[in-house]
């Protein structure tokens, strides 16, 4: 009992100089992180070293006091016979059988053997004591040996368990990212659109792995709400820029968004679109709609933030309608009447098609706007006098790609039926002469 306790108070000795550094990554065998779970394993494992060669000590101490145990209870058991002869002779001298020096000397050898007896039954119980002590201290270390032992099982259920889930996560992130290419990458209108979509996906999805095996490996971090706050805080405010860029991907994905190919005009900018991803948009830079619209052979590029932020034009169908006009001039000397009628007739004949399907799209595009009035696509004709004659502006609708061959087309025409009336004419004053 005596070295147990020495060795308790070395055990507490050694807790207060090194204050709950092993006990405390002892205790995390239970913890729900794999590298809690690792320190803990490894500190128990070093624990089990320390132990089993401490166990083996005290049996072996044990042994060794056993061994001079029996032979101290041999000796002794050898001086019981003495014991009983001194004790005759203790009899004798009390009975002054024997007188003189022999009876002195007789004396002093029964108190030497005594002696002698009674130090051997001392240390025979001293031994004793010491076996007991050591065979405790050696039972106290197997039942610390059987803790740490169950403590340490425990940590490597848990390691094996967040290998589990490890794994888990990995496999379930696989098996995603296979279901997002297959439904999109089947998917084949708008496949620029769609591709981009599924890199942002399957990058959302890789993400919430990553985090969640960060989870696995070090824990849920205790301040967690606090940590996020801030963190999202932060890289709102670093990131917005690209935040609002990036929502803004979302919105010209929309029905009221822009499309690859479309006309449109940002922040002043007109142009065709030839690219949108994630952050930008490009666009082939042409001139204005009253203008020429030839591409100039620059590209323009736009953070998608304007789409939040900003505004821009679009045409609001897929068909990409715009008013174009033709200009002719009726002289003075001509009635305007007949040849404004012709000229109705012409350009009415010559974009009937493109006016019913303009305004069957904007029927469709206005279809939930119930207070929105319909709007004609026939064409009009605007009348303007002047000196030299009446100026006949047409306009008309056609397709933003059909723009110049429809003007060319109506310029021939128009040219062709005013060559045709001027003939016509000639001849008549030549019949009346």
């Amino acid at each position: 009992q005596r070295q147990f306790n020495q060795h308790e108070a070395a055990e507490h000795q050694y807790d207060v100089n090194h204050p709950q550094i092993g006990n405390y990554a002892e205790a995390n065998y239970l913890a729900g992180n794999l590298a809690a779970q690792i320190v803990a394993w490894h500190s128990l494992h070093n624990k089990m070293m320390k132990l089993l060669p401490a166990r083996a000590e005290a049996r072996r101490n044990a042994e060794t006091l056993q061994h001079s145990h029996d032979a101290l209870q041999a000796e002794v058991s050898k001086e019981a016979g003495t014991k009983q002869t001194i004790s005759e002779q203790s009899n004798q001298i009390n009975s002054a059988a024997i007188q003189g020096a022999s009876s002195t000397a007789v004396a002093s050898s029964a108190i030497k053997s005594l002696r002698h007896l009674s130090v051997n039954q001392k240390d025979l119980s001293d031994l004793n004591k010491r076996i007991q002590d050591h065979q405790e201290l050696a039972a106290a270390y197997s039942n610390w040996i059987e803790l740490v032992k169950s403590h340490e099982l425990a940590a490597v259920h848990g390691m094996l368990w967040s290998f589990l889930l490890i794994a888990l996560i990995l496999l379930a992130v696989y098996i995603a990212g296979r279901i997002v290419d297959h439904f999109i990458i089947d998917v084949k209108h708008e496949w620029t659109r769609l591709k981009t979509l599924r890199v942002v996906i399957r990058f959302a999805i890789q993400a919430v792995g990553v985090l969640l095996i960060l989870f696995v490996l070090f824990g849920i971090p205790s301040q967690m709400p606090t940590i996020l706050g801030l963190a999202g805080a932060g890289l709102t405010v670093a990131l917005k820029d690209f935040i609002v860029a990036f929502v803004g991907w979302f919105v010209l994905m929309g029905r009221n968004g822009v499309r690859v190919g479309d006309w449109v005009e940002i922040n002043g900018v007109v142009g065709e679109v030839v690219e949108i991803n994630l952050l930008r948009t490009v666009l082939l830079e042409t001139g204005n709609w009253t203008d020429t619209g030839h591409p100039t052979g620059r590209k323009v590029a736009f953070v998608n933030s304007y789409a939040i932020e900003g505004h821009f034009f679009n045409f609001s169908t897929s068909g990409q309608w715009l008013w174009d006009e033709v200009e002719i001039m009726v002289p003075s000397s001509e009635n305007p009447y007949p040849i404004i009628d012709a000229i109705h007739k012409l350009v009415e004949k010559d974009t009937q098609a493109n006016a019913q399907a303009a305004e069957h799209e904007w029927q469709s595009a206005i279809g939930s706007y119930r207070t929105v009035q319909a709007v004609s696509a026939a064409p009009a004709i605007n009348l303007r006098p002047t000196t030299a004659g009446v100026e006949v502006h047409v306009r008309y609708i056609t397709r933003a790609r059909e723009r110049f061959a429809t003007r060319t087309r109506l310029y021939q025409a128009l040219v062709e039926l005013l060559h045709h009336r001027h003939v016509e004419e000639t001849e008549a004053q030549n019949a009346r002469r």
